[in-house]
């Protein structure tokens, strides 16, 4: 009987047995992220919850098979460090369950999938595990244990009841078996370094492999991603992705010296500055795809939609933005009004900070922080009416400093969430109902992020009454049908968002505390078919629109400090017209440098090195394109730099100094972003008092 039960279990039948546990483990790591999307901009998974594997047949598109190919060589390490068939197969089935619930939960309560940056997580803050947990969290963990239970029976059966108890290399002398285990082990330990270490950096043989197979990164929506890709090829890809180059000259010495000449010229620039930025309240408006739709090329509109916006721009500080995003990428140019950085410092790979390089951040300097101290109890808060996770927005923010943000989805729920007609989604006018009765509420001065969503994209028809008429100037290149409908859906949107603005600050001017607002749109929409046919448009289609507004306690309080200063030769008038010259151009890295400027504020070293190089450089993006891109890259080609006249500017022609600036641009980011962080322990981000 006893010999009637062993089982001696050919080679071809461990083969066949692998695989298929190999693919089970995959299988189980998917189920984790399977939860339907909640995010309705996102496009639909192409062939259902599981498009991943019924795409391989139905587009010939193998990403599954990465995932396949990555748990295979840790499977096998797992098979040679044990030499045992069944204990390792027990193991990797338990590590995929494990996975698999983890990211089940992290996707019910924060739609976000498991990220490097959540292993130091769980090293530092084990405590706080519980607090991420979903209601149905008991069941799932019971579900598993089963599962567990189940799994640990059988292959200890199997073990004892297989002859050879699963032992895959067999020879006399121990040494030659070692040899062999250690020798495939090295080559499984190569492929895995070579496949994690190059997936994250554009054009490395792992990247091209990985897109060859059908690897089409959504860094916009982490659940989506790994829906799309594959749940461990998505955090694959995240675990270490190309920041930028080191300077050749980066040291401890080198930014000392950047650091010396930075806060002498700190000390210069504010002899002249009378106030300090952070006793106002700042308000960063970054308003969704808001531009001025008369600039387009080709373009004729029966009337301009935003006629209040327009006078402003005549009467205060205001410009151009240039934009490396046309039809998206929204977060990046959020990122760098937030930081002060540039994307176009970054490597190619980096093409979502949000996601690739913020939440693993050793130090995220942000500009909200000048209004974090001891005053404030509530220090920044952020508004968004749509979904926390889009960008790892909920995660980045407490990461930044904000300590709210109301989204419409929790713990903090954004107030007014009406719509505009048949539109999808919540008009401006609410979110900033939504901010300024936050505002109201505390005297102290603070800063406050307001991301709208009234104009992303579709454009469908969305409002009643349109008025608006949309035409092409040539007769020879008539718009298209779908292309005049979103132009003009687009226009009534713009026109409500001006209306709102208008009404917002009104609100603002009648409230007794300085404020101060930054406003720009972060993209021009992606529905100019006709004038984006032409590569001689492309910079008129990365140009939006920006402001800065004072209400009228903050010009009377800059004006009273002006007054008492002794020195008269203040650098900045109530409407700057002595530095409009700078003002025409700008991106959003040198947003915060320009509303120190407008408030007429003293500076940091690093707010007087973005002053410097904005006076240099009015702006500079990353190469752009005239469609919406797919964000696996940044696109090829030299970065963009704009004179004050917004005339491209080559960077071998520059003059020294500008060449200078912008050598210890690099310097600044490396350091923040990928360096030692030399400058964390100076005075560097700090302004004075």
């Amino acid at each position: 009987m006893k010999s009637f039960l062993r089982l001696k279990v050919p080679y071809w039948l461990y083969a066949f047995l692998f695989f298929v546990i190999d693919g089970m483990s995959v299988i189980i790591v998917q189920m984790g992220v399977q939860r339907a999307g909640r995010v309705e901009m996102t496009s639909a998974m192409s062939g259902g919850r599981w498009g991943l594997i019924t795409k391989t047949w139905r587009e010939l598109n193998f990403v599954i098979v990465l995932s396949a190919l990555v748990v295979a060589m840790i499977y096998g390490l797992i098979l040679l460090i044990s030499n045992r068939f069944w204990i390792s197969s027990a193991i990797i089935l338990s590590v995929s369950l494990l996975i698999a619930v983890i990211e089940y939960m992290k996707v019910n309560v924060r739609y976000e999938t498991i990220l490097p940056a959540d292993l130091n997580f769980l090293k530092s803050n084990t405590g706080n595990v519980a607090s991420f947990l979903p209601d149905n969290a008991p069941m799932v963990i019971g579900v598993a244990l089963g599962v567990f239970i189940l799994l640990l029976v059988t292959t200890v059966c199997l073990h004892i009841f297989d002859t050879n108890h699963g032992k895959i290399v067999r020879f006399k002398d121990w040494r030659y078996s070692a040899g062999i285990r250690v020798a495939i082990a090295l080559i499984l330990i190569g492929n895995l370094s070579w496949y994690i270490g190059g997936v994250g950096t554009v054009d490395s043989s792992a990247n091209v492999f990985s897109k060859m197979l059908g690897d089409s990164p959504a860094m916009w929506d982490s659940v989506y991603d790994a829906q799309r890709n594959g749940a461990i090829v998505a955090f694959l890809r995240n675990v270490n992705p190309k920041i930028m180059d080191r300077p050749a000259d980066y040291s401890e010495e080198t930014m000392k010296a950047v650091y010396k000449r930075y806060n002498d010229e700190s000390k210069r620039i504010n002899r002249s500055r009378t106030t300090n930025m952070n006793d106002n309240t700042f308000i960063l408006i970054l308003s969704e795809s808001f531009s001025d739709p008369t600039r387009v090329p080709g373009l004729r509109l029966n009337k301009n939609p935003i006629p209040f916006i327009s006078n402003l721009k005549k009467h205060t500080d205001s410009g151009l933005m240039l934009s490396s995003g046309y039809g998206g990428g929204t977060a990046n140019l959020e990122y760098m009004s937030l930081t002060g950085l540039s994307m176009a410092n970054f490597d190619p790979s980096m093409t979502s900070p949000y996601q690739q390089l913020v939440p693993n951040a050793q130090w995220s300097p942000t500009i909200n922080q000048y209004w974090d101290d001891s005053r404030n109890s509530i220090k920044s808060i952020a508004f968004h009416p749509y979904e926390p996770s889009m960008y790892l927005r909920a995660t980045n923010y407490k990461k930044f400093g904000f300590s709210k943000f109301y989204a419409l989805q929790g713990p903090d729920v954004i107030a007014h969430r009406d719509v505009l007609d048949k539109s999808p989604y919540v008009s401006d006018a609410s979110a900033y109902k939504s901010a300024l009765e936050k505002i109201k509420e505390h005297k102290q001065p603070r800063f406050v992020q307001i991301v709208t969503m009234q104009n992303h994209m579709p454009y469908r028809d969305w409002y009643a009454n349109n008025e608006f008429e949309a035409s092409s100037k040539d007769s020879a290149a008539d718009l298209g049908d779908d292309e005049k409908t979103s132009i003009e859906t687009y226009a009534k949107g713009v026109q409500h968002t001006d209306e709102a603005t208008q009404a917002f600050l009104k609100s603002l001017d009648k409230l007794n505390k300085p404020i101060t607002v930054m406003f720009y749109g972060d993209h021009l929409p992606g529905i100019y078919g006709t004038a984006s046919s032409d590569e001689k448009n492309s910079l008129s289609l990365h140009l939006t629109d920006y402001f800065i507004w004072s209400n009228k306690v903050a010009l009377e309080r800059k004006e009273r400090s002006e007054k008492k200063s002794s020195n008269k030769n203040v650098e900045h008038s109530n409407t700057s017209k002595d530095v409009d010259r700078t003002n025409k151009y700008s991106s959003p890295n040198f947003f915060i440098s320009q509303a120190a400027l407008h408030m007429n504020a003293k500076v940091s070293p690093y707010l007087a090195f973005l002053t410097r190089l904005h006076e240099h450089v009015s702006a500079m993006e990353p190469p752009v394109v005239n469609t919406i891109q797919g964000w696996d890259r940044i696109p090829e080609g030299q970065s963009i730099y704009l004179d004050n006249d917004g005339n491209p500017m080559i960077l071998s022609k520059m003059d020294k100094k500008s060449r200078q600036l912008l050598h210890d641009y690099r310097l600044i980011q490396y350091d923040i972003t990928a360096g030692k962080h030399y400058l964390r322990n100076t005075d560097f981000m700090k302004l004075p008092r």
